[in-house]
């Protein structure tokens, strides 16, 4: 099974490399860019048949590594 993890900031949390990018971008031409917000994605392969076991697995690893609870969120997606 594949475990698709997207970790992104938290609203009201300050995002300096999305500005970074969202003023690259205007400077490159693309009009019409704001409020961009940048993040993290992890595939993760898992030997786990059973799909709630997997999202507890990968709950647990996002809790405790691959993301910073207090200012990301996170959101899983399993693929069989």
């Amino acid at each position: 099974m594949k475990a698709k993890v997207h970790v992104t900031l938290k609203n009201g949390v300050l995002d300096p490399q999305g500005k970074a990018i969202g003023n690259a971008l205007t400077g490159l031409g693309f009009a019409g860019v704001s409020g961009v917000r940048q993040g993290k994605y992890i595939e993760i392969e898992l030997d786990e048949r059973d799909a709630a076991k997997a999202r507890a697995t990968v709950e647990k690893m996002c809790k405790t590594l691959l993301a910073n609870t207090v200012i990301e969120n996170y959101r899983i997606d399993l693929d069989a």
